[in-house]
């Protein structure tokens, strides 16, 4: 048996064991998609976002890239955003980074991996943009742990800046949009402190962010 079977078997058991523990399950989830939340986070396939967030299929909008990023360029990203904001009603977007992200390994390291390479440029970014903090970091691990951190505070800073964010704001619809890092080692998610309710609050939780972004760090990477 190929592992394409092993997969087939076990969605066949699953689909089976969902009818068996909620026999409606199923005609809820094809009638309609009402999630309260989109998750921005990272392809890594450690970090699952239904799970880790305690919610069914159907719950959470979820939008994957390596390292977690919002570039303004990137038509996929700003379409499900869009989307999410303007046709689901999604009252918050969450930013989840996790430490240990590769992506952002690679680029703080300068390791070459390819074609992605131009894509996490924009981690690279963030780090020359916070250079300054990052020399303050002893340990190459807490170094890591620090970017990853940074990496989701101005991810949020790019989606508050989106036309989506401001538009939607401005009409009074009620998003907001919030960054936290997940940890590989224990399964909790901690806050970074920044929750953005509209447009005017940007600036200080941003600000605000950064400066608790601490070299030698209290979070539990």
């Amino acid at each position: 048996m190929s592992e394409l079977d092993d997969l087939l078997r076990n969605n066949r058991e699953w689909a089976e064991r969902i009818k068996q523990e909620d026999p409606g399950f199923f005609k809820r989830l094809s009638q309609q998609q009402s999630p309260r939340y989109l998750w921005i986070g990272c392809s890594d396939s450690r970090v699952p976002a239904n799970q880790i967030l305690g919610l069914d299929p159907g719950e959470v909008f979820v939008h994957r890239n390596i390292a977690n990023l919002v570039v303004h360029t990137d038509l996929n990203c700003l379409s499900a955003i869009q989307f999410a904001v303007d046709l689901l009603k999604v009252e918050h977007i969450l930013i989840v980074g996790h430490y240990g992200c590769s992506g952002v390994h690679a680029s703080l390291t300068n390791r070459r991996v390819g074609l992605a390479d131009n894509w996490l440029r924009h981690v690279g970014d963030v780090a020359q943009k916070h250079a300054a903090l990052l020399e303050q970091v002893e340990t190459d691990s807490l170094r890591h742990a620090r970017l990853c951190e940074l990496n989701v505070i101005e991810q949020v800073s790019n989606v508050c800046q989106t036309t989506m964010l401001q538009d939607a704001w401005a009409r009074g619809q009620k998003v907001s949009v919030h960054g936290w890092v997940y940890s590989l080692f224990d399964g909790r998610v901690r806050q970074l402190g920044i929750d953005v309710d509209n447009a005017d609050q940007l600036v200080s939780a941003y600000q605000n962010a950064v400066a608790a972004v601490k070299p030698q760090g209290d979070r539990h990477e």
